[in-house]
């Protein structure tokens, strides 16, 4: 939901990772060029390479959630008819696939839901209001989303239930303290990484020897 806290959460969490091997994307409403494809396609496009994290702000999911309350977006992707009845359904199995697809070849998939409460989103929504240095926070969109709350609690719960699966399982996470969140998300990914084994590459026996040389040679001059 809007005021959630996103892009806090993403700046506080990932403050101390080395920008060379992190990357975010937020995604905003599609190009006249995105649109003409499917749906999945410029998401598939900002996927990480291997060893690399990448961070989603909004994702595909959108595609389920905003486009499902607002069914008047669809026009401008020009679907053929006869799938009208079933798309919900029909998109939950792709992205289903598409994150199958992703971890079969080495992805790991985290995937957050920041849950806020209608009275904390107002509270949220009048403080960047009433705040200055907040005002460019605040769209007039945020006010006429909220009217349709139950429309998108309907959409999350089912989009939530059919794309939680074993490889890549969404974490509702709590978001009306945002010290709780954060600290919730930075203890998911410590444990995820920790379980990747990692460790630094092994140098073979003539790297090895490379690297004494160097040293003695420095140690000449």
């Amino acid at each position: 939901m809007d005021a959630a806290g996103k892009d806090g959460l993403v700046k506080h969490v990932m403050s101390g990772i080395n920008p060379q091997g992190c990357q975010v994307f937020s995604f905003k409403r599609p190009s006249d060029e995105e649109v003409g494809h499917d749906f999945l396609w410029r998401y598939v496009k900002s996927l990480p390479p291997r060893g690399r994290i990448g961070i989603f702000n909004r994702s595909y999911y959108e595609e389920v959630l905003v486009v499902r309350v607002h069914p008047e977006w669809l026009e401008r992707q020009k679907l053929p008819l006869k799938h009208r009845g079933l798309l919900w359904q029909h998109r939950y199995q792709e992205i289903n696939q598409f994150e199958r697809h992703l971890t079969r070849n080495g992805t790991v998939i985290l995937k957050f839901f920041l849950h806020i409460s209608k009275k904390e989103q107002k509270r949220r929504l009048l403080e960047r209001l009433e705040n200055p240095a907040k005002h460019w926070k605040f769209s007039e969109a945020d006010i006429a989303e909220r009217a349709y709350w139950p429309q998108y609690v309907e959409a999350y719960e089912d989009a939530l239930s059919a794309t939680s699966t074993k490889h890549a399982p969404w974490h509702i996470i709590p978001a009306d303290h945002k010290w709780v969140a954060r600290s919730l998300v930075s203890a998911i990914l410590t444990h995820t990484i920790q379980g990747l084994d990692l460790e630094f590459p092994r140098l073979t026996k003539e790297r090895r020897a490379a690297l004494a040389k160097a040293k003695r040679q420095l140690e000449q001059e």
